[in-house]
């Protein structure tokens, strides 16, 4: 039982990292662009999860609050920020992604402090339910339910608004968010960092630009961090097998697991 136990945190942890890596796909693949401040959203999303919950009393609250604001400030970002550079080289936008993450996340310290917020009745990430032995926790079933929805919506090629882009790669992002403070029951002004590292390898993996390759990527990633902790989990921790995993896939597999962009 303790294998499926590993199994089921490694897909749960896939999906999470798929929900954050899609939204950078979808960028990537239609503007050519790096969306390194996808992780402010991330934040965002955490934040604003966290922030609604405790203030209505309601986890559900916070994650349509979240679901409503982040598409707006992804929408925002494409207007205000990429807009402007798309005739400029693709390292210029990037550079400007890199520092509107690092402004965002000196606004979150200044808003919500340096020590980070919990929720004041986490219910959902403390309900744990039993499927044959194995201890499944809510929040884990809500992040897999949600995978074959990723899935279906974003395989379909006449997806290609840039507005409409940013906004739905904004909500996963919003709701991934949501999901790692309910696992953690914590947010900080850095939960996005290693995440967003995370989903940019995994886009890399995945085929830049490939919505299947992504996903794929994100499944394998969690999988193999999981089962890791099994072998190496005494000298590394998580993310630091997630990392290695990631550097000894590229250097097996540079072109990623679809090998070109899905058109």
């Amino acid at each position: 039982m303790y294998y499926i136990d590993l199994a089921v945190t490694g897909v749960s942890f896939g999906c999470m990292y798929a929900m954050m890596a899609v939204g950078l796909t979808l960028v990537y693949g239609l503007l050519r662009i790096l969306h390194v401040a996808h992780a402010a959203v991330f934040a965002l999303g955490a934040y604003v999860t966290v922030v609604v919950a405790n203030a209505t009393g309601s986890v559900d609250a916070g994650f349509l609050a979240a679901i409503f604001i982040t598409p707006l400030f992804g929408m925002a970002i494409y207007r205000m920020l990429y807009e402007p550079l798309l005739s400029y080289r693709p390292d210029v936008p990037m550079i400007a992604s890199v520092g509107l993450l690092v402004l965002m996340q000196d606004a979150f310290r200044i808003v919500f402090g340096e020590q980070g917020v919990t929720f004041r009745n986490n219910t959902y990430g403390f309900t744990t339910f039993d499927v044959f032995g194995v201890t499944v926790n809510a929040v884990q079933i809500a992040i897999v339910v949600s995978q074959p929805k990723i899935a279906a919506s974003f395989g379909i090629d006449s997806i290609k608004v840039r507005y409409l882009n940013f906004a739905i790669g904004s909500a996963l992002a919003a709701v991934a968010g949501g999901m790692v403070a309910l696992l953690n029951n914590f947010v900080d002004p850095v939960i996005g960092y290693v995440v967003s590292y995370k989903a940019l390898a995994i886009i890399v993996l995945g085929g830049l630009g490939s919505v299947r390759g992504t996903l794929i990527a994100s499944l394998v990633l969690g999988l193999v961090e999981s089962y890791g902790t099994i072998f190496i989990g005494r000298w590394l921790d998580r993310d630091a097998i997630a990392f290695l995993a990631l550097i000894a896939l590229l250097m097996i597999r540079p072109q990623g697991f679809v090998g070109t962009r899905a058109t």
